[in-house]
């Protein structure tokens, strides 16, 4: 073999060795900063420290992109997603599998729903997915039945997530019952903007009419009322709050 040809191997073989070393301390800083977003959002909570430790050793850390199922009516409810960073949504879905947009989740909170399926292990009919991309603290069922006995500040994290996620939800009665679709549309457009921090929506008309129940062409037609009220402007794939 000629020397250049040993010398390039020689360097290719450290580049690779290189290239590893650093791909996983990136992954070590990686793992590090989700576990201060983990240590911060419990610091935050309220929770005994014992539990604290408890939730650190019984969990997982789980990356999810924007789209992504995490927790799903057609599943048993194996765990409980806490929002460490990023953006949740839950919907409900028919038998018919039409869909309807309930609420956001963000850091630091839990759904409701996905309780009520790992504590009763029943089909609850909803479903969270990612409305950008989020990291979550995913806790087994099998532990919250023990932590509701053994801890107060869990039973009242609980009980808090549940009075919370119920006064949403009459929101979403009244809004459905008492609004007209227009109204419900403004309001939909608002939740999304306080939720995600920003005036510009990333969304289609479509996934709009879905996340409503309604068709994408009752959701453009009402778009082009509010953006002649001066309310929002619209580009392509994006809604400006004004």
């Amino acid at each position: 073999m000629p020397k250049t040809s040993g010398f390039i191997c020689l360097i290719s073989q450290d580049f690779g060795v290189f290239s590893l070393s650093l791909n996983q301390r990136l992954a070590d800083y990686e793992i590090d900063d989700m576990n201060e977003l983990l240590d911060k959002m419990l610091a935050n909570s309220g929770l005994e420290e014992r539990l604290a430790d408890e939730i650190r050793t019984a969990g997982r850390l789980k990356k999810v992109k924007a789209g992504e199922l995490i927790f799903g009516s057609d599943q048993g409810g194996g765990e409980m997603p806490i929002v460490l960073q990023g953006l949740l949504k839950v919907m409900r879905q028919d038998e018919q599998r039409n869909e309807v947009f309930l609420y956001y989740l963000e850091g630091g909170e839990t759904c409701a729903m996905s309780i009520a399926c790992c504590l009763e292990g029943r089909n609850t009919g909803f479903h969270v997915m990612a409305e950008e991309d989020s990291i979550v603290w995913m806790i087994p069922n099998s532990y919250l039945d023990a932590w509701m006995v053994k801890y107060l500040s869990f039973r009242k994290f609980v009980f808090s997530s549940y009075q919370t996620r119920f006064d949403e939800l009459l929101t979403t009665i009244d809004s459905v019952v008492f609004h007209n679709m227009d109204e419900r549309l403004l309001k939909y457009l608002l939740d999304t903007q306080q939720a995600t921090g920003t005036f510009k929506i990333q969304k289609t008309h479509q996934q709009i009419a879905n996340e409503l129940n309604t068709s994408r062409v009752v959701v453009s037609r009402l778009l082009k009322g509010l953006e002649a009220d001066g309310k929002i402007e619209l580009h392509r794939n994006c809604i400006e709050i004004l």
